[in-house]
């Protein structure tokens, strides 16, 4: 089996290989992009219905305290939303108030409707708006304030304001987790596209920083190594376009022989479905300049029928 069938069959294999694992990285980009997507533009949905569930909650709380004083007629005033964390229930009636009966009351309703466990009372005098009675719940039975539990406010117009206290923000956020999945997305594409990264880097570092101990031809003064797509000039790398590097690989095959023109143009342009015209002539012409420096190679044109390589041992 010629040099040139081995790199075309290698290179077929890596490159078979290279697409595989890119349309699998892609492939879990797009999902990490799809979450992105859908974190992004999807509102929570409890943020969404946070202030509904509020006034529900709060409403059931004045009925709760009502029908603690046997009262199933007065009706309960609408919840008035001050702003997003604080909100106000009144009576239609004058009632009196146990603070036990009202912390209790409190955390049930809250409990069910999922509110958070950390918010502030306050039942305030409808007259002079002083606070009548006030406690704090941080979800937390020691740090919990629930002063003066067993005195009983008398009757009065009470307003119940309730404050909630914001938790800390989860350990991922929203824009945490958003900022994880665009690094992944962004580590998914580099993976995907290393190839052309490693070969632009390649390009940029020094041709003499790589091994040139793997398996080569002699030509002459050079050594070829078509795997790698170079010449090596003594301790000097001369860069192969592939084109190149398979049409040198033909002649090493064939050192000393005419081959035609026909057939180098089958064998590296037309087997990959592209028909050139002049571009034969063109990376001949590149070859033989990077060849320019050993006398005793050279490749010659015999017009109208091909190119041979000629080796002077």
């Amino acid at each position: 089996m010629s040099i040139t069938t081995k790199s075309q069959e290698f290179t077929g294999y890596l490159q078979l290989d290279m697409r595989r694992r890119k349309y699998g990285y892609l492939g879990a980009a797009a999902i990490v992009f799809i979450c992105m997507l859908w974190l992004f533009f999807i509102p929570d949905h409890k943020e969404i219905h946070f202030s509904e569930r509020v006034k529900i909650s709060l409403r059931d709380v004045g009925n709760q305290l009502l029908l603690e004083h046997q009262d199933s007629t007065s009706l309960v005033l609408p919840v008035i939303e001050i702003d997003r964390l604080n909100y106000e229930v009144s009576f239609e009636r004058p009632l009196s108030i146990t603070p036990n009966t009202i912390v209790t009351i409190v955390k049930e309703a809250f409990k069910r409707a999922e509110l958070p466990g950390q918010y502030l009372v306050e039942v305030i005098q409808c007259k002079d708006q002083e606070v009548a009675y006030s406690y704090s719940i941080l979800n937390d039975v020691e740090r919990d304030i629930v002063p003066c539990a067993s005195r009983v406010l008398p009757e009065n117009c009470f307003t119940i304001k309730t404050q909630f206290i914001e938790n800390p923000p989860p350990v991922l956020s929203r824009d945490m987790l958003l900022v994880l999945l665009f690094t992944l997305f962004s580590i998914l594409m580099i993976l995907a596209y290393w190839d052309r990264l490693f070969i632009r880097f390649r390009e940029s570092v020094p041709s003499n920083t790589y091994n040139t101990s793997t398996t080569h031809t002699a030509i002459g003064i050079f050594k070829f190594y078509p795997e790698q797509n170079k010449l090596v000039k003594e301790a000097i790398e001369i860069g192969l376009s592939k084109k190149e590097c398979e049409l040198l690989a033909i002649f090493v095959s064939q050192p000393n022989q005419v081959i035609k023109r026909d057939e180098l143009t089958k064998r590296v342009w037309e087997d990959n479905g592209v028909i050139v015209g002049r571009s034969l002539d063109t990376y001949i012409s590149k070859l033989r300049k990077k060849l320019k420096d050993d006398t005793s190679i050279k490749i010659t044109n015999l017009h109208g029928v091909g190119y041979k390589l000629e080796v002077n041992q």
